[in-house]
């Protein structure tokens, strides 16, 4: 490769990551948001005035945006048709992949909780929330990225907030130094038989949401209420991870059970440490990323 076209991959590939959380928090989907990341370096390669781009970050963040607009528009159509309940795609977050999420802020930005209720938004209000919440621009700079005027983004803005904070209650999870302790409390539990035992580590209004898109067996429906999910984790349990290594992860931003690499369950606990929810992804499409980091892991760990 030559060194005029090795320069703008280098200066490319800074952006990269910033570029993929931005994606990924507008689409739910990390297939989808490598996929607007890649169009968007392809965009910027062809560009016949690159040399005049003076602030390439924010030139490709305009670009990323409109991009996930249009994706957006076309997903509405696939969320409708999509069998039993959808969740966004999990990344693994212990690695950084979605930049850092070192408050209860920054992980609450990439929750399944969170991007679950951002469905409820238009394209432009779920741009504008997620670039002003998860990335601090300011409504000028929101303003210029999407072609809208300053009071337009303010009122899409406030719009998006109450839109998003009503009527579900967020979890307010006790700290990550916690998450080990409490994950294994719930899966001895959980692997206990005991269904007394499995219902004192959930709360009244526990909610348990699989996501198999009609191409594995999951609940098409929101499983709610400690004896119903405690009886559904025991019977799923049994007939369909028996066996499988069981592995805790750190998922957007949550701790999550990985068992082998076929489910993936989110725990969202609240500040007692009980369990009030649980999203199982089971979706085999939905898991193929997480593949992927796990695989470049093993990769790196074998070089070490």
């Amino acid at each position: 490769m030559s060194t005029q076209s090795a320069a703008p991959v280098a200066d490319f590939e800074e952006h990269r990551p910033r570029m993929f959380a931005v994606a990924y928090r507008m689409l739910g989907s990390a297939a989808e948001a490598e996929d607007v990341v890649q169009e968007a370096y392809l965009r910027w390669s062809r560009a016949a005035d690159r040399d005049r781009i003076e602030h390439l970050g924010a030139w490709l963040a305009k670009v990323v945006t409109r991009l996930c607009l249009n994706v957006l528009d076309s997903a509405r159509v696939r969320r409708e048709e999509y069998v039993g309940p959808w969740l966004p795609e999990p990344v693994l977050t212990g690695d950084g992949a979605l930049g850092p999420l070192e408050s209860a802020e920054q992980r609450d930005s990439v929750s399944m909780a969170l991007l679950v209720l951002l469905e409820r938004l238009t394209p432009v209000e779920r741009a504008v929330y997620v670039l002003r919440e998860a990335f601090a621009y300011g409504h000028r700079e929101i303003a210029d990225l999407l072609d809208l005027t300053e009071p337009n983004c303010r009122r899409l803005y406030g719009r998006a907030v109450a839109r998003v904070a009503a009527p579900e209650a967020r979890f307010a999870s006790p700290a990550p130094d916690r998450w080990q302790g409490l994950v294994e409390a719930f899966l001895a539990a959980a692997t206990s038989g005991d269904l007394s035992r499995l219902e004192g580590v959930l709360t009244a209004d526990v909610r348990y949401v699989s996501d198999g898109g009609g191409v594995v067996n999951a609940a098409r429906r929101p499983v709610e209420g400690p004896d119903r999910v405690a009886r559904f984790l025991l019977g799923a349990l049994e007939k369909y991870v028996a066996g499988l290594p069981v592995s805790v992860v750190e998922c957007n931003g949550a701790p999550a059970l990985l068992f082998g690499e076929t489910a993936l369950v989110v725990l969202e606990f609240d500040e007692e440490g009980m369990v009030g929810g649980l999203r199982a992804v089971l979706n085999p499409e939905k898991l193929e990323f997480v593949r992927r980091q796990l695989s470049h892991s093993r990769g790196l760990s074998g070089l070490s």
